[in-house]
Parts: structure tokens; sequence; C-alpha cells
């Protein structure tokens, strides 16, 4: 089979590979739709995992299930599915203990594009299907299935890291897709205003839909400085990063009041230490509490985030702004989100033309 492959850090390209074997309870797939993602981004050219040589891109997308292992109970040949970017090991002492994100060791629950094969192919394995996947709910667009992969989930944990609770003030430093989910994933939650930070007018435009009440342009002045004459001073109950670098952390630490709460769920691809500021952080004692985690995984996940697009409770499809066919449309949908052009949110691509 063929797939689009990192081939060594800053260096992509299309190789081909066997097609990957089906283990008894796992499943192999082909794609149906599928999403490029700034992670990929970040793995290639910014070296932020290390070395990786002829890895597979890519994960996440829908698929169609072409084999089952012979222990797979809920899933058959045929089945449409959705994908979730962490497919964790699920009988590991991590999961057990309730972070099977980290199952087998730290990050190790994220398997695809990082220590095998992502979706970016003609087939993709994934491990323990009865656990990791999930059925495309009848009816739904494929495309916008795909964002329940990474971009729904990650959103959302970012709310839960930061405990968003009825009536709070709430900062989303950065939104794009993961940010926006952010925003109507504390919309959903119940915070009272949220400030959007970014500067793309299509990002903006969809924020304001998801439940943004305030708009933080950063190109039009600092934003501790923005955010602390909007709230009078006070600063918010709670920060969600969801971009920016190893300095964003100053500035969500800053605008935070006493007791507040930041959710992290920004992939920081490159920087030795991430700078918390010393004063500011109540040189340790502020009760400001710095919350980062990768997202959960697992088929529970994907059913139930499933239901709020089902059911009318949030619609991912207004992020999806470019579309291509073919498997071939991975390489100009990833590199769209490495240049970030000023009307991207997310791209698609849809396998079955």
């Amino acid at each position: 089979m063929k797939g689009f492959a990192m081939l060594g850090i800053g260096r992509t390209g299309w190789i081909t590979k066997d097609k990957p074997a089906c283990g008894p309870l796992d499943a192999v797939v082909r794609p149906v739709a599928l999403a490029p993602c700034t992670s990929d981004v970040h793995t290639v050219w910014e070296g932020a995992i290390g070395e990786r040589s002829n890895l597979i891109l890519g994960h996440e997308g829908v698929g169609e299930v072409v084999e089952v292992g012979s222990l797979v109970k809920d899933f058959k040949k045929g089945d449409k599915v959705v994908i979730p970017a962490i497919t964790p090991d699920w009988s590991a002492l991590e999961s057990q203990a309730g972070y099977s994100m980290h199952s087998g060791g730290m990050l190790n629950g994220w398997k695809f594009s990082n220590a095998k094969d992502g979706l970016f192919g003609e087939f993709f394995h994934v491990n323990e299907a009865d656990g990791n996947l999930a059925l495309l709910p009848k009816g739904m667009d494929p495309a916008t299935a795909a964002m329940l992969s990474d971009m729904v989930p990650t959103g959302f944990h970012g709310v839960e890291l930061a405990d968003v609770r009825f009536g709070d003030d709430v900062a989303v430093i950065g939104i794009g897709p993961v940010g926006l989910m952010a925003v109507a994933g504390a919309a959903l939650r119940g915070a009272a205003r949220i400030f959007a930070v970014g500067s793309r007018a299509v990002c903006i435009d969809v924020a304001k839909k998801y439940g943004a009440t305030d708009i933080v342009n950063y190109r039009d002045g600092g934003i501790i400085e923005q955010i602390m004459e909007l709230t009078g001073k006070k600063g918010v109950d709670r920060v969600v990063v969801a971009g920016g670098d190893v300095k964003t952390m100053i500035e969500a630490v800053t605008i935070l009041k006493p007791g507040g709460r930041v959710g992290n769920v920004n992939y920081l691809g490159s920087g030795d230490y991430v700078l918390v500021p010393r004063l500011e952080w109540g040189c340790g004692m502020s009760h400001k509490q710095i919350h980062c985690g990768l997202m959960p995984g697992g088929r529970l996940r994907m059913e139930k985030l499933a239901a709020l697009i089902t059911t009318g409770r949030i619609d991912p499809s207004l992020m999806l702004t470019h579309r291509f066919n073919g498997l071939e449309g991975v390489e100009p949908g990833l590199m769209l989100m490495k240049d970030k052009p000023r009307d991207l949110i997310k791209p698609v691509v849809l396998v079955d033309k």
C-alpha cells in the first residue's frame, strides 16, 4: 500500500509499505475521510517528539472496516467507524489508574503517527478494536465526524482540565480548531463571559457562533493588558490554552484569578522549558493551578461526543474551510496546516471521491 509519511525531521513524501496485519483483538480499516492536523506539523517540521523515519502520518479520520480479528465482538467488515486519535491499551495499569492516554508510558496511548503508522495510507491498523472504534452515527457527514477524532475531544478536554463551572469567566488562548471547540465546550459548561484570543477573521466569526462573548486580538496589543482591562483588573476564573508557545503560560497565569485554574492542551513543539511568572504565580502560593493533559481516547468518548453532534449541541462542520478529494489530498491539506493562510480553520480530505 502507499502512504504519506514523515521521512525524517523536516521531510515528507509518499512511500510504499506492506498492508498492516490484523491481530485477534484488532481491526484493519481503510480511510473514508481524513483531517490533517497541526500536531503533524509539530512532529515533522519541529521534531517535537524526536526523529521518525518513514512513519505514515495522520491521526484524525473516519474509515471503513476491511478486516477484524477473531476476538472482535462489536465490529465487522463494512462498518463505517470513527477513529479516535488516542487508542489506548485498555488492560495497561495506567488505564486502570484512569490515565489511559498514557497506557504503557507517558503519551503512549497516542500511537498513530507517533509509535506506529497513522491514517494517511490506503489502510491502517487499529489496536483493541472493540475499545477504540465507534460506529459512525447514521446520517452523520464523515467530514464532520472526522472532527471527533481529535479537535472536539482535545478542545473539550481543555475545558475539563480548567474545570469550567457555571458563571465562570473563561479565556481561551488560541482559536484554531481546538480552541474553537474549547469555546464551544466552555459555553456548554455554563461559562458566563468567554474571551477568545485570536486574530484570523474566519476563526473569530466561528468563535462568536460557538459562544465567545469577547474577542481579544493579540495584534491589537498585549493579551494581558486587554483582558485585565475588560475584566476591571480582576482577571478570569479559568484559562484554556489551545495555542501559543513556551511563553504563553506567562499570559495564562497572569490573567488568572487566585484560586483559578489553567487547562492546557497545547502541543508545544519546541523549547526546553515552559515559563511560569514567579510573582504573578504568587511566588508559588497563589492557588493558581496548572493542569495539562492529552485528550482521552477510546470508544465511549467518541460515542458521547458524537451524541452532542446528533442532538445539535455542537456543530463542528463550521470549522471545515477546505476540502480535498482523494488520498493524494492529504499532502496539500497538511501544507495548509503548516502555512496557516488567513482563510483556514480546518481542511478535510474525502478519500471516497
